[in-house]
């Protein structure tokens, strides 16, 4: 890819397009880096340890750079949300020979809701994002801007903030539930 823009201005379509031609994986690793929150709270809840969830986000990076070259993405994010969670089952059914995962979707803080912020948006979702993010209160606030537009950890997040680890992960999943509906609620009125 000669002349290069800025590659953490390209879109995602953009991304997984340049780097099906490229011998090195820049392209890749940007995109694969918008995505690792999402990717590693995926394997914690299914591998339930760090330690194998952040082997699982390496290892998915290696089978993930020789995958996107051959497969035809029309979504990157619902394909790599599948390859990931396909590779968590087989870990699992390898350490164990069986697997009965119970994971609840809506516990997930990196589901549905990281689209929201990863797509483009329309000014009218864009202004209803910025509404709700303004509604939501301080701790659940600062929660989600610090895990998703930071890419902060937990870890980083209770530092940050001296929020116990539990609140934390609290006020994700509720700040996230409730962004949702505000913004379902605003797109609604408009």
């Amino acid at each position: 890819m000669k002349n290069r823009p800025d590659i953490s201005k390209l879109s995602n379509d953009e991304l997984v397009e340049h780097s099906k031609e490229e011998e090195q994986p820049v392209c890749f690793s940007e995109l694969y880096r918008r995505y690792i929150p999402m990717v590693y709270g995926l394997c914690l809840k299914y591998l339930a340890n760090e330690a194998d969830a952040q082997d699982a986000v390496m290892d998915l990076f290696e089978e993930v750079a020789w995958k996107i070259k051959e497969y035809d993405i029309k979504n990157f994010h619902t394909w790599l949300y599948s390859v990931a969670k396909n590779h968590c089952l087989l870990r699992l059914r390898k350490a164990k020979g069986t697997f009965l995962v119970p994971i609840d979707e809506e516990f997930m803080e990196n589901g549905d809701f990281f689209t929201l912020l990863d797509k483009e948006k329309s000014n009218e979702e864009e202004s209803a994002l910025l509404h709700c993010m303004n509604e939501l209160g301080e701790e659940q606030r600062r929660s989600i801007e610090y895990f998703y537009y930071e890419n902060r950890s937990y870890a980083d997040i209770v530092d940050l903030t001296g929020y116990p680890l539990k609140k934390v992960k609290s006020y994700i999943q509720n700040g996230k539930r409730n962004l949702k509906n505000c913004i379902t609620r605003v797109l609604n009125r408009i």
